[in-house]
């Protein structure tokens, strides 16, 4: 849910107008607008190559991996994850919160990959590739707004 939504439905569910701290978030919401649109474009134009710098690098930590294992789909399985999860951190950018990570639910693809016998420690290693990558196509100021999106990913699956 973005800011807006969220301040609205909570006015809602008190009946009440919104009260200042709740305008504030909104001021502070509509003035990092255009950043918060330019950081989502950058990670959706470059996203597939985010994907194969992040995991060239992850293959040179990690070279016996199924993701290099040779065998195509495995890898391609593994770069579609890793892309998704760029499109949920810029999701979170333009949500201004990190509720679509939430509703998604990163928590459950966690307990998916434990379940498919896949190595939650290198998915940490892996994100924090791609996070690097992504975060080097930034300005300092949207890096430092996109990286907790990206360290809640990488948290949640450690």
């Amino acid at each position: 849910m973005s800011v807006v939504a969220e301040v609205i439905f909570q006015s809602d569910e008190s009946s009440r107008l919104p009260n200042d701290m709740e305008i504030r978030r909104l001021e502070s919401f509509f003035t990092t607008g255009e950043q918060r649109l330019r950081i989502a474009k950058t990670l959706a134009e470059n996203e597939q190559k985010i994907v194969q710098q992040a995991s060239q690098k992850f293959w040179q930590r990690c070279p016996k991996t199924p993701s290099n294992s040779g065998n195509p789909k495995l890898t391609a399985l593994c770069q579609r994850d890793q892309g998704w999860y760029i499109r949920l951190v810029a999701y979170c950018v333009l949500a201004g919160n990190g509720q679509p990570m939430e509703e998604i639910g990163v928590i459950g693809m966690r307990d998916m990959y434990i379940s498919l016998g896949v190595p939650l420690a290198n998915l940490a290693i892996a994100m924090t590739c791609v996070k690097k990558e992504a975060l080097d196509l930034l300005s300092n100021a949207d890096a430092a707004l996109a990286a907790p999106y990206f360290d809640q990913i990488i948290r949640a699956l450690s």
